[in-house]
């Protein structure tokens, strides 16, 4: 798929966030889908650019603002956040799904929170634990209130500097997991298709459920054992779970120089972003 424009799909992307209109909601223009509850920036919803498939995606950028995800390098040296490099590949991939005729939610299109702060959320420049959760628990509101029919997160991995691979995960603990499952295998193998068509030879890690990728800060999040973005609701820890088939991909390890070059470039960024397009098209292709 080419992007709508002749400009290479970073440029397109730069310059649809420019134009962005917070808070304008109208059929045409994107629009914040409750600013009392998000950051600005965050939670934005983007209609299709051509066509209309009738579908909303819902694409959540890892981290952000207070929580700048792992930190990697690349081959040069060069020190890169997870935050910073989510985000690309997310402003990539809404470029290209709303010239496919879906609309797009996006979780955070800035380097912010997506929850809108409050008191106690952040000290010292860093999230505390409530505010962390609460940033985690806005994602899925996020999602459920722009009524998306999927969800994807793009994340990516961190561990010693040999690591290396795509990993996606899902949740079997829902009522669609089924769907999900579905989507975390498309996901998992167009990232690759694409990603290896571009020249990277990137490891498959594999699909696998989330139990035990979940947080382990506190003993609830350990308790808890899932991710929060995908994960069944528990009384007293999550009430609103997000409420669609979805899969989180963390298609590369930043901290491997070699995958942290990859995810730092425009090429590699654009390789994964045409990886989660076609996951989406094969997706609901299947279910027609």
């Amino acid at each position: 798929m080419r992007p709508p424009s002749i400009l290479p799909i970073g440029v397109a992307a730069l310059a649809l966030w420019a134009g962005v209109a917070w808070g304008a909601n109208s059929a045409s223009q994107p629009f914040s889908v409750d600013r009392a509850l998000f950051a600005p920036g965050s939670c934005v919803l983007f209609p299709p650019t051509a066509g209309d498939t009738g579908k909303t995606v819902y694409l959540d950028a890892g981290h952000g603002g207070p929580d700048p995800g792992a930190i990697g390098v690349t081959s040069g040296g060069r020190t890169i956040e997870e935050a910073t490099e989510t985000l690309a590949v997310v402003q990539d991939a809404t470029v290209l799904l709303r010239a496919a005729g879906y609309q797009v939610l996006d979780s955070r299109t800035t380097d912010s929170s997506v929850v809108r702060l409050r008191p106690g959320d952040v000290v010292d420049g860093i999230f505390t634990q409530p505010g962390r959760h609460a940033n985690l628990v806005a994602r899925d509101l996020c999602a459920n209130l722009g009524k998306a029919d999927i969800l994807i997160g793009v994340y990516f991995n961190a561990g010693a500097p040999e690591d290396a691979g795509s990993l996606t995960l899902y949740n079997d603990d829902r009522p669609f997991w089924r769907a999900s499952a579905q989507l975390a295998e498309l996901v998992q193998s167009s990232a690759l298709i694409s990603l290896r068509e571009h020249g990277y030879d990137v490891p498959d890690d594999g699909v696998h459920t989330d139990v035990g990728y979940g947080s382990l800060e506190t003993a609830a999040d350990r308790a808890y054992n899932h991710l929060i973005l995908l994960g069944p609701p528990k009384a007293g820890y999550l009430t609103t779970p997000s409420e669609m088939p979805g899969a989180l991909i963390e298609p590369l390890f930043i901290t491997d120089p070699a995958e942290g070059s990859i995810a730092n470039g425009t090429a590699g960024q654009q390789a994964i972003a045409r990886g989660l397009v076609a996951a989406v098209d094969r997706y609901f292709a299947s279910a027609a």
